[in-house]
């Protein structure tokens, strides 16, 4: 396993990614809901790519991408020392250490980077990923209660902080 900067060459396999991963229900969009071009991941990819205060990085298992991280912060002044975290996995890839060793690579690049706060948020129901993030030593700031309808139900999501 190897864990690296996104890269243009990567575009078409982190989309292809991303929509895989989407259908494991517990992302903000739904199963099949994302309807990104390859031209519009490129652009955000470079977007990411030119900004020192975000970063994705990927997790590469033979070659294949099998899950990301990306940190994206801002320049405003009073928000410059915190990132939103968004991490996804291939189901196939879950409980083998990749989510650690993309936090670990991650926490390196905050520090590095002047980022003291990171953020992030997970539905209420993924008791896996919820269980990662208190490994990792995220703390528990709040539920935000009926924050997304699921399959026609209100769900509600945790938010959880990391200071480093």
């Amino acid at each position: 396993m190897k864990i690296r900067t996104i890269e243009l060459k990567d575009t078409k396999n982190y989309l292809n990614l991303n929509k895989k991963i989407d259908e494991s229900g517990f992302m903000l969009y739904e199963p099949g809901e994302k309807q990104i071009t390859l031209e519009q991941q490129e652009k955000f990819i470079e977007k990411i790519l030119a900004d020192n205060r975000s970063i994705m990085l990927v997790a590469e298992v033979e070659e294949e991408l099998a899950g990301f991280i990306a940190a994206i912060g801002n320049n405003l002044k009073r928000t410059q020392h915190r990132a939103y975290i968004v991490i996804g996995l291939l189901e196939e890839f879950r409980g083998k250490g990749i989510g650690k060793s993309l936090f670990e690579q991650l926490f390196i690049w905050a520090k590095q980077n002047g980022i003291t706060r990171l953020e992030l948020t997970v539905i209420k129901e993924n008791d896996r990923a919820f269980n990662l993030y208190r490994k990792m030593g995220f703390v528990l700031e709040g539920e935000k209660v009926h924050s997304l309808m699921i399959d026609g139900a209100p769900t509600n999501e945790y938010y959880l902080y990391k200071i480093l």
